[in-house]
């Protein structure tokens, strides 16, 4: 393509088609390597970048905010494992955007921002140039690497870098710099053609050691209570069959991490998800496969686990290891090889679960179970509804349409929704992962509904929703088949909280959320009862159109910080 085939935004016009510049060069340079879908907002000076993109045919997303932008990309590379493109305008816009970038490479999904940015001479003068601001400086402390383009001729060299370093060993975020002067650029159109290439197998195969895989093996053989921990990285790695096989071959109990949830089913008879205190407070020999024993996992520490277990760890990067626990049988490579070469190495059956364990297990899993039922059947009926009258609605409707994805975040909405209902497909829960952080909602579900053209339901907490919720005109746009469930509680945690001053509480907050999807033309409906819950969504699902489902929750129902409130620090209380 050269610059003079976009009317409206050529090089040298119509009179110079042997031209091009430094936007074309961008877009051929992603369409090279397979690029379908930008997610962004425009804004000097990228705007026409987005143009020439849906000239080219590649899907532009165009979002409200950029972190919501942000967010959709790394969503998209955790379901692609391609890396996801963000596009930016400078300064305010770039640290919008890089939010998401940090997200994601503290969550080790795939995606490059890319950030036009003000003139070089200028900004190192700080002579107060438009949005004026070193962005790579910034973006080399969030993100995986932060590249900068100079010349148009580096474009095609710049993007090649940032694809393969954003999925290669550890997946993360990848920053690239483009500045406005080279955007528009002009070069010739020839020289500029021979100055890209397409990245060549970016994220090969990383095999085991066999005397690593030896030591694994020799541990799990002699364990008397052996646990499987399958992290979002063995999700990430589409590695479904060679998990399940070692699974299922070996007998081991597992345990799924929230985003690895649905690689097995959760009904299947080796999970160990129902029974998860006591699976960690007395494994002997834990393998983690794609998990990290980061704050998610306690840190591997007492009371939570057996303080005498020894961990197997499967992970791309060795530099992962030991990181909190002393790590007895380090695996590194990529999940499928590990596992597959694992499998081979047990085809003599060295590994065997004593029985005792499984049914230790299975007896707990029945108390939990017994004990969730009884939790379940007082929330069907409650008034006002409950959170948990709510979500069994929502996971009655979901067994139907076992095809849908389940985006969710909150405190009580993530906590309650991921014990509540269960998956049976892999990558078809995307939550708040290692960050836990809020306002990945609206992102995740715009990403999932694009990349993969199934139904979504984002299941929010009203909290958690506001810091995306504009984005449902995003949605609505392009009439996407994402319904939003917000558990509506009216407020952050439970919004009973009495104020101590004429204002609202902290915590309290107020939205009819229904009202605010109609205003874009997307469909609303107010629920109050779980048989509402149940028959909007129905409704809503079936008509595969934008929705906006408004759960109305007894605001006294809700505990602070779900289960992390200990990390909340109480303040004294002094008497007035």
């Amino acid at each position: 393509m050269t610059a003079a085939s976009v009317p409206g935004t050529e090089a040298g016009g119509a009179d110079h088609p042997d031209v091009t510049d430094g936007i074309h060069l961008v877009v051929d340079a992603l369409k090279l390597n397979g690029v379908e879908t930008i997610y962004g907002v425009v804004g000097i000076p990228i705007t026409d970048l987005a143009r020439v993109a849906q000239g080219a045919g590649i899907r532009y997303i165009g979002f409200r905010h950029e972190s919501n932008a942000g967010h959709a990309a790394a969503a998209a590379g955790f379901l692609t494992k391609k890396p996801g493109i963000c596009l930016t305008v400078s300064a305010p816009g770039f640290l919008n955007g890089l939010v998401g970038l940090a997200n994601a490479t503290t969550n080790c999904f795939p995606m490059v921002q890319i950030s036009g940015s003000s003139e070089r001479h200028l900004v190192d003068l700080q002579r107060g140039d438009y949005e004026e601001m070193d962005q790579l400086a910034a973006a080399k402390h969030f993100a995986k690497a932060a590249y900068r383009v100079h010349r148009a001729e580096d474009i095609g060299r710049g993007l090649a870098r940032a694809i393969r370093t954003a999925v290669s060993g550890r997946p993360g975020g990848v920053y690239l710099d483009i500045p406005a002067a080279v955007l528009g650029e002009v070069m010739d159109a020839e020289k500029g053609a021979a100055s890209l290439w397409p990245v060549v197998d970016p994220a090969p195969s990383q095999l085991p050691d066999r005397e690593a895989v030896d030591r694994a093996i020799g541990l799990l053989a002699n364990a008397k209570r052996p646990l499987v921990v399958l992290g979002k990285g063995a999700a990430y790695a589409q590695a479904d069959e060679q998990i399940r096989e070692f699974i299922e071959t070996t007998g081991i109990p597992y345990l799924p991490m929230s985003m690895a949830k649905g690689l097995l089913p959760d009904d299947h008879a080796a999970s160990a998800a129902t029974a998860r205190s006591l699976a960690l407070r007395k494994a002997d020999v834990v393998m983690l496969v794609g998990a990290r024993l980061n704050w998610l996992l306690g840190h591997g520490e007492a009371p939570q686990w057996n303080p005498e277990a020894k961990f197997i760890q499967v992970d791309i990067a060795a530099s992962e290891m030991d990181s909190n626990q002393p790590i007895a049988a380090p695996l590194v490579g990529d999940v499928g090889s590990v596992m597959e070469a694992l499998t081979e190495r047990n085809k003599a059956g060295a590994i065997t679960v004593p029985a005792e364990w499984r049914e230790e297990l299975d007896a707990r899993a029945k108390q939990n179970v017994e004990k969730m039922a009884g939790r379940l059947e007082a929330a069907a009926s409650a008034h006002p509804m409950k959170f948990l009258g709510a979500l069994q609605a929502v996971r009655d409707v979901l067994q139907e349409h076992p095809q849908a994805y389940v985006v969710n975040e909150g405190a009580n909405a993530l906590d309650l929704a991921r014990n509540t209902i269960g998956m049976q497909a892999p990558r078809r829960r995307l939550d708040s992962g290692t960050w836990g952080v809020m306002g990945i909602g609206m992102g995740y579900a715009i990403a999932a509904a694009v990349e993969t053209g199934a139904p979504i339901v984002a299941i929010e907490g009203d909290s958690a929703f506001g810091f995306s919720g504009m984005e449902v005109e995003t949605i609505c746009r392009y009439k996407l088949p994402i319904v939003t469930v917000v558990l509506n509680n009216s407020g952050v945690y439970r919004g009973n909280e009495a104020s101590p001053s004429s204002d609202p509480a902290p915590t309290a907050l107020t939205a009819n959320h229904d009202v605010m999807i109609k205003a874009f033309g997307g469909k609303g409906y107010q629920a109050t009862t779980p048989d509402e819950v149940a028959t909007h969504l129905r409704e809503a699902l079936a008509s595969g159109t934008s929705a906006l489902i408004d759960c109305v929750i007894d605001p006294s129902d809700g505990t602070e910080s779900g289960n992390i409130s200990h990390l909340n620090p109480k303040g004294i209380t002094i008497k007035q």
